[in-house]
């Protein structure tokens, strides 16, 4: 695995880190080094090699610095000489950490790889509101971006069948997690959230779509229109990451036609009447009851947050949420 140096002046580096891992999950072969106003560059120095020594593999590093021509691009420049197959790339942000975290998933990637990969997607991350404020693209990129217009009902695009990518229920729907960790994770064309509440509400639907990240468009339809979704040939060439916010929401989907088989549990809020199952999970009688009943339909379940965590087994957490309702209910 290549191994990921973040380089700043102050605690720039440490802060990216940190939300990082909020995202991603913790990461191994990771190391920051910051430069504090007490340090010279041969401190500096001295801190990047020990944080390289730390890699399992020291052939493969990464540095991601904040800024060009500071001191800590200056001595990692003078770093990089003798070792070809390290890598630098200045203008440290956090779309650029998140897609180097993603790359490393491929174990063929090399640094030079990943920070060829990461510098336009980086560049892509920096967007303004209001849109107006965007600088105009090149007339040839503006054409390339217009919108074809709708496709006529009948037409069958690819084998005529939508594919699911994946298949979440986090009461969150679309959030840090899942328009970065998830979304590089499987490599959907398009995101659904699938809510009657969402799809009537017009702030949370904008707020939404507002939130899908770069080249990956978002929508939110209502049930009975994803059921249709199905059924519709016009959708064979669409790799969908359907989110759904509750269990509850998630049935009535596939009772209603959908084809949906394995399903990612992120999160479940509290709230009053459900007892908490774990950290990021919590449970009433009738999401028991509507899991349960998604299992005898045949669908599989796996419990984690991002992808580089462990999955909880399923049954155990409805083992547990049946007895702390039990106990909450002799209380």
């Amino acid at each position: 695995m290549v191994g990921i140096v973040l380089a700043s002046h102050g605690d720039l580096a440490a802060g990216i880190r940190q939300t990082g891992s909020m995202v991603f999950g913790d990461q191994e072969n990771v190391a920051v080094v910051s430069l504090k106003p007490s340090m010279g560059p041969a401190d500096f120095r001295a801190e990047l090699e020990k944080a390289v020594a730390g890699f399992e593999d020291q052939e493969q590093v990464l540095f991601l610095v904040d800024l060009w021509g500071g001191t800590p691009f200056n001595q990692i420049s003078a770093y990089l000489k003798g070792h070809d197959t390290w890598a630098l790339v200045t203008g440290l942000n956090l779309p650029m950490l998140v897609e180097a975290y993603s790359a490393r998933f491929d174990a063929s990637q090399t640094a030079h790889d990943i920070a060829k990969h990461i510098v336009g997607e980086a560049r892509k991350g920096v967007r303004v509101q209001p849109e107006d404020l965007e600088p105009a693209e090149p007339a040839a990129m503006a054409a390339q971006a217009a919108p074809k217009g709708a496709i006529p009902p009948g037409t069958v695009l690819g084998d005529g069948h939508i594919k699911v990518a994946a298949v979440r229920i986090d009461t969150r729907l679309l959030h840090g997690q899942v328009a970065t960790a998830w979304t590089k994770h499987i490599n959907p064309t398009r995101i659904i959230v699938v809510s009657d509440g969402v799809a009537g509400d017009t702030l949370r639907k904008t707020m939404i779509t507002q939130a899908a990240p770069p080249g990956v468009p978002a929508n939110v339809v209502p049930i009975k229109k994803m059921c249709e979704v199905f059924k519709d040939p016009r959708f064979g060439e669409t790799r969908a990451f359907l989110l759904f916010e509750n269990p509850e929401d998630l049935l009535a989907c596939i009772e209603g036609g959908a084809d949906i088989k394995d399903v990612n549990i992120g999160s479940m809020a509290h709230s009053v009447g459900k007892v908490v199952v774990n950290k990021v999970i919590s449970m009433d009688q009738t999401d028991i009851d509507t899991i349960e009943r998604l299992k005898s339909l045949g669908v599989k379940f796996e419990v984690r947050k991002v992808p580089s965590d462990s999955s909880e087994n399923i049954d155990d957490l409805l083992k547990k949420a049946k007895e702390e309702l039990a106990k909450a209910n002799q209380a």
